[in-house]
């Protein structure tokens, strides 16, 4: 380990309390021994040490107090902080202008519209974690590097848009339209959305707790490509910003292991630690800088303590006796959070007054100077010397723990104070004193109007600016595809599964692991597929891929398995395509993220696989799939054991009836519920086209059930209407019959339909098409443009949803049969030519066989059949009487239980 992760820290014989029998002078000579150990043979045997006495102790029975914690200051100092590289003064003078600009954006903003929004405070706090990132350590991307990766802090967006405006890839009116995007010209989004600025954002960050898990896993996925040789080894970085408070999120930490298992320092974790959240203090009570460094050093992080300025370092320096660093770690946050706020005087009374020795080291200083005593977060000096110490540390993650105040000159409008977060205008006064503070040029009167300010092209500022950046390979953040489009159309690949399964029962989940075994074989995208599993490969019949692609390992298989000498033994490989990654939807997420946007990233196009639980998908990481959406991933979720009556057994938390409905929330997202396999091919063949050689920003759910049946073969030319969302699957036998009916299923229900279909024509004359419904989702997005485009063109000749140009000829009632919400089929009806009998799983699952849950859901081809004469009675087609009878044949009960409220 680098010497400058270490710090020596002298402790005082005082400060120890000495058992009986132990003299001063003995605790002094072990200590002149470890001091001796160290100048002679360095930290790292002076650790070993420390370490082997450890283990002895608890051996002999010792009972040693563990602490994950070091003392409350520096972990880097000031005798081993390399050289600042830059002009920091000119430094200092660009980051003045962009701290103005941005909260120049805000203020004007809201001056415009009341309460449009926006944050000053987080980027007023975290103004130089980010200019010495920008000015020394984040690479761009280029064609001859891949460049850092940067999650930035979502709430400090104004100012990587106060920034870019000085690089000139922003113009005024932009930062004028800051939260307008709509306005002519255009604007800036509210926060990092790849999605409204494709060219400038890559990750969306401010849905707090995502970025640091995304991080994790995307240097994860870097690693992953490298050790399959689908890119080179680098050096390149992943850098996440975070704020302290962000850190409850039980995602933001809830990763932290796998980075040090995976020995990620390609990682950097920056946490802006200013003590407060949005309505006060994130630890009153405690210290949160010490709670977090327990929780990382606990995971095996390399932690780097930020905490004070070098102002502070001739006043440690003067502490000979180690008071100084005792009192730092007595204060709980809300103290020091007072203090931010308080006058010198009280700084003096409150925080040195509580020893004599204390008041007697800063007795020089006046009460000025200890007001403006800087934190480590905003001293050049000391970030850069964390964040080389961090780019430098080998073998494991980092995280820099950089103390801050939250809205830092904001002075009086709301530094350090509990309304910073919201504080969106200043006065005039308050503004002339930022103004001043920060020495921007500009008078009085032109002041108090915000201008936005940028030096001339020429001046020595922008000159810097630039020259930094170009020394850095060019400008971040920046968003740009590169990857080239996939050539083949596949044709061959899924040809096989057009044929149906001669008679032989598979499930769609079967049918689906046939197609990625041979995507995995194909010569142009077999290397690109990324098959991801949360701990469910077995579930879903994927364990033969272990041996013919093997589990991703960086460290290869250590131990023999003990299925060793079975035909499907669990094989993990350093070279391994499959990321088994545990009981983890939300990691598994992570990596489909990674993959799916690294035709960007990286330029590949790999096509990730995500197959899990459909119930532990939209529900529990639906958030994490609505940032896959925003960032243009690309890819496929597959949700297993999907429909809430075809997961026989499981019960209620494992059966899914809601998710097709949650899908719809998704803009780009394709939804489809495939019944069979040739459609599930169809589906897959036109995704990968869309996605990897169009280039399209869609990525897909598929649904797929472990109900095994017969699949057909595909009956003509229906390709059209798979992705289209619905074909006519089986016609009548009899078209002539008076009674007609439309049946409408999906997914395995579907069968039930067809079942259905037999019943109505064999005992009650019915003669019923069978309509397989692929995607309730395009269809109902296909009538609402379908209807957006004639209201908008009233003169043109009227268009016509494509639900209503299929059953234009279709005679008879309509019954649909679904899996899922009865809200699904009942959305498109308002397109059908007569009103929609919707049949579906509304309620909780219960742990039961197939039969018995479509029973109690009443969705199975006995119920069907009863919709079907229950409509045909309701348009005066057949007697009541034939309904009372078909009730009692069928066997159904009148009066068994509403499945949706029991």
């Amino acid at each position: 380990m680098d010497n400058e992760t270490y710090t020596h820290v002298d402790i005082p014989s005082e400060a120890i309390s000495v058992p009986h029998g132990l003299e001063d002078t003995q605790i002094q000579e072990w200590l002149e021994s470890l001091d001796s150990v160290l100048e002679s043979s360095g930290p790292e045997v002076a650790a070993e040490i420390l370490e082997r006495l450890r283990a002895h102790a608890t051996v002999a029975g010792i009972d040693l107090p563990f602490s994950a914690n070091t003392p409350y200051a520096n972990t880097i100092p000031a005798r081993l902080e390399p050289l600042f590289p830059g002009d920091q003064e000119l430094e200092r003078r660009i980051k003045s202008l962009i701290r103005w600009n941005a909260l120049a954006m805000v203020v004007r903003a809201n001056r415009v519209e009341h309460n449009i929004g926006g944050h000053i405070s987080t980027y007023a706090s975290a103004a130089t974690l980010y200019e010495v990132g920008f000015n020394h350590f984040f690479r761009a991307r280029s064609d001859e590097f891949e460049g850092d990766t940067v999650y930035f802090q979502g709430h400090a967006a104004p100012g990587m848009y106060a920034r870019a405006f000085l690089e000139g890839r922003i113009s005024p009116q932009q930062l004028e339209n800051f939260r307008r995007e709509l306005k002519p010209g255009g604007g800036l989004s509210s926060y990092p959305h790849p999605w409204l600025m494709p060219d400038f954002w890559e990750f969306p960050t401010v849905s707090m707790g995502l970025g640091p898990l995304m991080a994790i896993y995307q240097a994860r996925y870097n690693r992953y490509l490298e050790d399959r040789g689908l890119k080179p080894v680098t050096d390149a970085k992943v850098w996440a910003f975070l704020g302290d408070g962000e850190t409850d999120e039980p995602e933001s930490l809830g990763a932290i292991t796998l980075a040090s298992r995976e020995k990620l320092d390609n990682l950097i974790f920056v946490v802006n630690c200013n003590l407060q959240r949005l309505d006060g203090p994130v630890r009153g009570n405690g210290q949160i800088i010490q709670e977090l460094e327990s929780a990382f050093r606990g995971a095996r992080w390399n932690v780097i303590k930020v905490l004070w300025g070098s102002e502070w370092d001739p006043i440690l320096e003067r502490d000979t006796e180690g008071l100084l660093v005792k009192r730092m770690g007595e204060l709980v946050d809300g103290e020091y959070q007072k203090l931010v706020v308080s006058s010198g005087a009280y700084v003096r009374e409150h925080f040195f007054g509580s020893d004599p020795r204390l008041l007697a080291l800063v007795e020089p200083l006046p009460d000025e100077a200890l007001r403006r005593l800087r934190l480590g977060g905003h001293d050049p000096r000391k970030v850069y010397a964390a964040y080389k110490a961090a780019v430098e540390h080998k073998g494991g993650p980092t995280v820099i723990l950089a103390r801050t105040i939250k809205g830092y000159g904001l002075g009086e409008a709301g530094e350090g104070k509990n309304v910073t977060h919201q504080q969106k205008k200043l006065n005039e006064e308050e503004l002339r004193e930022f103004r001043s503070r920060f020495g921007i040029p500009l008078n009085d009167d032109d002041c108090v109007e915000v201008p936005f300010y940028r030096p001339a092209e020429d001046s020595i500022e922008i000159q810097y600016l630039r020259a930094r950046r170009e020394a850095l390979g060019g400008y971040t953040p920046k968003r740009s595809v590169r990857s080239k489009p996939l050539v083949a159309d596949h044709d061959e690949l899924f040809k096989e599964f057009f044929d149906g399964s001669e008679g032989r029962e598979v499930s769609t989940t079967m049918a689906f692991v046939g197609m990625l075994r041979k995507m995995l074989k194909d010569p142009e995208i077999g290397k690109l597929v990324v098959p991801i599993v949360p701990d469910e490969a077995r579930t879903f019949g994927m364990e033969s891929l272990f041996r013919t692609v093997g589990i991703y390992s960086s460290v290869g298989q250590k131990y023999e398995p003990v299925d060793v000498n079975t035909l499907l033994y669990y094989k993990e490989a350093k070279d391994g395509q499959i990321l088994e990654e545990g009981i983890t939807e939300a990691g598994s997420m992570g990596s489909f993220i990674a993959a799916g946007s690294a035709y960007a990233t990286h330029g590949i196009n790999t096509i990730p696989f995500f197959i899990y639980y459909s119930m532990f998908g939209f529900q529990r990481i639906a958030d994490f799939i609505w940032a896959a959406a925003d960032m243009r991933t690309r890819g496929f979720l597959l949700g297993g054991t999907s429909g809430r009556t075809t997961l026989a057994g499981e019960g209620l938390q494992h059966q899914d009836g809601n998710s097709h409905v949650l899908a719809l929330s998704v803009p780009n997202l394709r939804a489809y519920d495939p019944a069979f396999a040739y459609e599930m091919a169809v589906i897959l063949q036109d995704g990968i086209r869309r996605m990897y050689k169009d280039g399209e920003s869609i990525f897909y759910y598929i649904t797929v059930m472990n109900e095994p049946y017969a699949m057909p073969a595909m009956p003509g030319d229906v390709k059209d209407g798979i992705l289209k969302g619905m074909y006519r699957f089986r016609p009548a036998a009899n078209p002539k019959s008076k009674l007609r009916a439309q049946l409408f299923g999906s997914g395995a229900i579907l069968n039930e339909v067809l079942r259905a279909q037999e019943i109505l024509d064999t005992k009650y004359g019915v003669a019923a098409d069978v309509w397989s419904v692929t995607s309730y989702k395009e269809l109902y997005v296909d009538g609402n443009e379908t209807e957006r485009w004639n209201r908008l063109h009233p003169g043109d000749k009227a268009r016509v949803p494509y639900v209503t140009k299929c059953l234009a000829d279709a005679p008879g009632v309509l019954v649909a049969a679904s899996d899922y919400l009865k809200t699904l089929p009942n959305m498109i009806s308002k397109w059908m030519p007569r009103r929609l009998a919707s049949l579906g799983t509304d309620g909780f699952g219960r742990s039961e066989g197939r039969a018995s849950l479509r029973e109690f859901f009443e969705v199975d081809s006995r119920f069907i059949t009863l919709a079907t004469l229950h409509e045909l009675h309701t348009e005066g087609k057949i007697e009541r009487s034939i309904v009372d009878k078909a009730i009692k044949e069928l066997g159904i009960n009148p009066e068994k239980l509403n499945p949706v409220i029991s």
